[in-house]
C-alpha cells in the first residue's frame, strides 16, 4: 500500500510557508504566485498551523477584518489534522474527508517534511487504480 512518503518522494518536498506574523494580504500573495491554496505556517523553523482560502474568506472577510491589517497569526488553523510518512494514501483520503480539509502537512518527527494536497492524492489513487487494472487485463488475457 502506498503512503505519504512514497507520494511525497514522486512529487517532491517542497513546502510553501509563511511566518504568523506576515499579514494576510501577503499570504494571499504568495499563495496566488504559487497557485496554491494554502501555506504552511512556520516560526522559527516549527510547523505551529495552516493558513488557507477557508481561514482568509470564513475568519477575514466574514469577520470584517482587513487583510493588510491582519497577521496570519490572528486567523490561521492551529491545530490542523496532520499525517507521518508512514500514513497510508487511503488513510489521507479519509481524513481528508471526514475532516474536511484540502492539505495534510507530513510531520516527520514533529519535524514539517511535505504537505500532501486532495489533488495529490486523488491523483495518486487514480494512478494506483490504473495500474491494478492494468495487470488484472495483463492476467486475464494471459500476457
Amino acid at each position: 500500500m502506498l503512503t505519504a512518503i512514497d507520494l511525497l518522494n514522486r512529487k517532491g518536498r517542497d513546502v510553501h510557508s509563511i511566518s504568523p506574523d506576515a499579514t494576510v494580504f501577503d499570504a494571499l500573495a504568495v499563495m496566488a504566485e504559487k497557485n496554491i491554496g494554502a501555506l504552511m505556517v512556520v516560526e522559527e523553523g516549527r510547523f505551529v498551523g495552516v493558513f488557507s482560502e477557508r481561514d482568509y474568506a470564513r475568519k477575514c472577510v466574514l469577520c470584517g477584518k482587513f487583510s493588510r491589517e491582519t497577521t496570519v497569526r490572528e486567523i490561521m488553523s492551529t491545530s490542523p489534522v496532520t499525517i507521518t510518512p508512514e500514513t497510508e494514501i487511503r488513510a489521507c483520503m479519509s481524513l481528508m474527508t471526514q475532516h474536511q480539509v484540502r492539505h495534510l502537512p507530513v510531520l516527520d518527527s514533529g519535524k514539517l517534511a511535505g504537505v500532501l494536497s486532495i489533488g495529490d492524492v486523488v491523483k495518486c489513487i487514480i494512478e494506483d487504480q490504473d495500474d491494478s487494472i492494468g495487470f488484472l487485463n495483463r492476467y486475464i488475457v494471459g500476457r
